[in-house]
């Protein structure tokens, strides 16, 4: 791998968010996972992975922890610059996870649409 993998840690979705947002934006980055991680700092910390090219991902983490520093707290950050070719697997592993998510809640919002149609149809 000739990429970089970037880790952001926040204390809160909403630091998590606010992160992701300047580090999406600050370079060209790809969001590879995210993970709620219950029992930092006694609260629910959001660990964001992302990847890109080494300069990218730097840019990336750096304006993340920032923006993430003025709305709430950053617990750690760190860049892994041309991980093992092992690590791979981990990323693929964080990207089936984010995909995961996101086809749950599609499915999920495909039967509420469905139930509300239903409903509608029964009024008339």
């Amino acid at each position: 791998m000739q990429k970089a993998v970037g880790l952001i840690e926040a204390l809160g979705l909403t630091t998590a968010v606010s992160a992701l947002d300047a580090a999406s934006k600050a370079a060209d980055v790809t969001l590879i996972g995210m993970e709620k991680v219950i029992g930092v700092g006694r609260a629910v910390g959001v660990n964001i992975q992302i990847a890109g090219e080494v300069a990218a991902v730097r840019a990336a983490v750096d304006a993340g922890v920032e923006a993430g520093s003025r709305v709430g707290t950053i617990i750690a950050s760190h860049v892994i610059p041309r991980p093992h070719d092992e690590v791979d697997k981990l990323i693929e592993k964080f990207s089936r996870n984010l995909r995961g998510n996101n086809k749950k809640e599609d499915q999920k919002g495909k039967e509420e649409a469905k139930t509300k149609t239903k409903k509608s149809d029964k009024e008339e």
